[in-house]
């Protein structure tokens, strides 16, 4: 959880949720983005995570509650994979 993570592992860790930030909004044309975490509440097995979802205006987002679609098939959500890591490449 983000309270276990080391004091010299945050800044790290928030380097690369920028980076991955960075790469969703340029991959999926995004306006902005929602970034999240959750700690413990919900979760089975307490982990780190961060929750990195492109955002465009008008989007239906509603505090933390987002709707939620689906890719329109394998493809897309392979396509939008792609995507996100090329945008990830140094370069």
């Amino acid at each position: 959880t983000l309270t276990d993570l080391p004091a010299d592992r945050v800044g790290p860790l928030f380097e690369r949720v920028q980076r991955v930030t960075a790469a969703v909004e340029s991959a999926c044309g995004a306006q902005g983005s929602f970034v999240a975490m959750n700690n413990r509440v919900s979760q089975s097995v307490p982990h780190l995570h961060v929750h990195v979802a492109p955002r465009t205006k008008g989007d239906g987002l509603k505090g933390f509650f987002w709707p939620r679609t689906r890719y329109a098939d394998d493809a897309h959500a392979a396509a939008t994979a792609a995507a996100i890591r090329a945008a990830l490449e140094p370069g």
